[in-house]
């Protein structure tokens, strides 16, 4: 018998793949897209892949954090955050990057993650320091992928390239460049929010494997910290901003994902 998750999982393909595929048609066509119909169908999407991650996450024991379900659930907020700063940049056509990799992520959601495995029961304020913490991950990854782009299309800018195709596929240089900061200041805030709730509600760091995620958070956030201040009183852009960036998602990533991938999938812990 199909089960209900599987029958949301396949609904939730199918609009991914409908959004995707109208939206790069209508660019590839220069035909401006249905704002308004991408936004619909992603959202249902998103609708489903939610009702997915509810019935794999939630369990009567407590949440699942499974590393899988971790990943299903980031890809799918990137694409939500995409979705919504789309609504007032115009950044439509960097959702051909945000939609396979919320398939992609609910696909090896569904297909891996280990049910009644790393299962745990937390205090409300420890649970809203996990969410909030996968949140800012979100965020910032969507930055550094964000930051790949404008160095490919700084590149092709300052080499006057004949032929330049990231600066025709993706926005205006400006935009793209104002989206990034967009980005940062919204995951900023995230990560200091999730630290700030970490601080006040994990007792012992050394036994729970998380004094080295916490130093590396912490010195991430400082980067990223360091970035926005030298932007608002030096300017600082470009080329800069794409090494701060990637810097500190690079350390964010050694701290979080690296470490519980190696927990879970080569310990076992």
């Amino acid at each position: 018998m199909i089960s209900l998750p599987l029958v949301y999982t396949i609904l939730a393909l199918i609009a991914y793949t409908t959004s995707f595929w109208y939206l790069f048609m209508h660019l590839m066509s220069k035909h401006n897209p249905n704002s308004w119909l991408i936004g619909s169908v992603v959202s249902l999407g998103l609708a489903l892949h939610a009702a997915v991650l509810y019935n794999s996450m939630l369990t009567p024991l407590g949440i699942n954090y499974d590393v899988f379900n971790l990943i299903s659930f980031t890809s799918g907020l990137m694409l939500l955050m995409s979705l919504i700063f789309s609504t007032f940049r115009p950044i439509l056509a960097l959702n051909l990057i945000g939609i396979p990799v919320a398939a992609t992520g609910l696909i090896l959601g569904y297909a891996f993650s280990r049910p009644d495995q790393f299962i745990e029961r937390h205090s409300l304020g420890l649970d809203l320091h996990i969410i909030l913490s996968l949140s800012a991950y979100a965020v910032l990854l969507m930055a550094t992928i964000h930051a790949i782009l404008l160095w490919f299309q700084d590149r092709e800018l300052k080499k006057k390239q004949k032929h330049r195709f990231w600066v025709n596929l993706l926005p205006p240089f400006q935009a793209m460049e104002s989206l990034l900061f967009d980005l940062l200041r919204t995951g900023f805030v995230l990560l200091t929010v999730a630290l700030a709730f970490g601080f006040f509600t994990v007792e012992n760091f050394l036994g729970q494997h998380l004094a080295h995620k916490t130093v590396f958070s912490i010195i991430s956030w400082i980067i990223y910290g360091a970035l926005l201040i030298g932007h608002a009183k030096f300017g600082w852009r470009g080329q800069k901003a794409i090494r701060f960036t990637l810097i500190g998602f690079i350390l964010l990533a050694i701290g979080f994902i690296g470490s519980k991938m190696i927990l879970e999938l080569i310990l076992g812990i």
